[in-house]
């Protein structure tokens, strides 16, 4: 049987691969492709970092997904995916009673009170992993041509429409913010990220949450990091703000505790500005009809990837036995 999948990001790749795996074939429509560089479209530009996040939900999908990545990272190194240290600093919440993932990631260990960066009111470290999209995923789609999926690029108009095309019944829409108008979804809305891609030998992965949104992630085969960052529902300015790349320079070197201090904005290799596929009320992953709805995961996309796809395709399968049974009462 065939499936159709609406969206070549990270949640419609990795939904074909789940499907490949259980013998589905399928074919990916999108307006962007693996491969193409536009601000249209978020996967190519996240930072990523594999950082489970503790108030997202979807604790069980997170957990999947970092399997997958940590197998992958010391499976498959051409993939892009890195094992690193992660430190992750918190000024929203005094312990880390919330860190729910502090059993599933290796070596974890909470910084004492006293070793804490000024205005960090818990933190603490464990391995984790970066992905380097410009590598993931052109690698990730040669696998999926390699399995005979499909690759058509084309702007949809509908979902039906995706079904005429690929004489697929059932299928998974993960189009991202296209879903405003593909599902009618009014709650979709765009997340305007903006960060700086800066050559470095700074090799730990850090993050402080809470009032304000830093990071530094390194991307494997670079000699590089993207720092950031900025998170501004409903802001659709394409062009860089000059004083937001100061602000997060600023914060970095404050994040990183004098590791990038030498740093200047002149050692800034890309500027980068690029809208996270958000939804109001969090993400929807549901079954409607025989459209299988994946979509609304903001700055998580990758950190919710994997585990996405596997209930992506248990979803699929409930559609395809329903029919089956549907079909044998006849």
């Amino acid at each position: 049987m065939e499936v159709g999948i609406i969206g070549s990001g990270i949640i419609g790749l990795l939904s074909a691969l789940t499907l490949t795996d259980a013998g589905y074939k399928a074919t990916i429509i999108a307006r962007d492709l693996p491969g193409d560089e536009t601000q249209d479209w978020a996967s190519p530009w996240a930072g990523v970092s594999i950082y489970p996040h503790p108030d997202a939900g979807g604790n069980s999908l997170q957990t999947e997904n970092f399997k997958y990545f940590w197998t992958l990272a010391h499976r498959d190194p051409t993939s892009g995916v890195q094992v690193l240290k992660a430190t992750e600093y918190y000024d929203d919440r005094e312990d880390d009673s919330s860190i729910w993932y502090k059993t599933v990631v290796p070596r974890y260990r909470r910084i004492l009170d006293n070793e804490l960066p000024k205005g960090a009111k818990v933190g603490f470290t464990y391995t984790s992993m970066t992905v380097n999209p410009t590598f993931f995923l052109p690698w990730i789609k040669k696998i999926l041509e390699g399995r005979g999926v499909r690759f058509i690029r084309k702007t949809l108009s509908s979902i039906e429409e995706a079904r005429k095309i690929t004489g697929s019944r059932v299928i998974v829409h993960a189009s991202g913010l296209g879903a405003f108008s593909l599902a009618g979804d009014k709650d979709v809305e765009a997340i305007r990220g903006q960060t700086m891609f800066i050559k470095t030998d700074f090799d730990q992965l850090m993050m402080h949450q809470g009032s304000h949104y830093t990071y530094v992630i390194p991307r494997m085969f670079t000699n590089g990091a993207i720092i950031g960052g900025v998170s501004q529902p409903g802001n659709s300015d394409r062009s860089v703000d000059e004083d937001l790349r100061s602000d997060i320079l600023r914060r970095v070197k404050t994040l990183t505790n004098g590791a990038l201090d030498q740093a200047s904005l002149e050692d800034v290799q890309k500027d980068i500005v690029a809208f996270r596929p958000g939804r109001k009320g969090g993400y929807r992953l549901e079954a409607e009809g025989e459209t299988v709805h994946a979509y609304g995961f903001g700055s998580l996309g990758y950190i919710f990837s994997y585990g996405v796809a596997l209930k992506v395709r248990e979803l699929v399968e409930s559609l395809v036995k329903e029919d089956r049974g549907k079909m044998s009462r006849l």
